[in-house]
């Protein structure tokens, strides 16, 4: 599901966040939410982003540590008609947020 909204942001950076069995990825304007694992609690910090691969820390309910994920955005992207190229070429980083 993609929806605009008014999430603060800097010009080059989004925001990834997780909450009701989603996780949400929001830049420029767009908030695209797909279904997370079932045992995710939230993210906790992004390790590294690559043009649209993510490798975060996320904390599930399964273990008391965080543990390293890895989320491709481009299929997801495409998989809504968003033109994944032109979507993440001009994000520089994306942080953690909490709902």
């Amino acid at each position: 599901m993609a929806e605009r909204n008014n999430i603060e942001t800097s010009e080059n950076e989004a925001i990834l966040r997780s909450g009701d069995g989603f996780t949400a990825f929001s830049f420029g304007g767009y908030h695209i939410r797909f279904k997370a694992p079932y045992s995710l609690e939230h993210y906790v910090d992004v390790v590294k982003w690559d043009d649209g691969y993510l490798v975060v820390l996320a904390k599930y309910s399964h273990n008391a540590e965080p543990e390293e994920e890895y989320i491709d955005l481009k299929p997801i992207l495409d998989g809504l008609y968003i033109d994944s190229a032109d979507f993440l070429k001009p994000i520089k980083t994306v942080r953690v947020a909490y709902a």
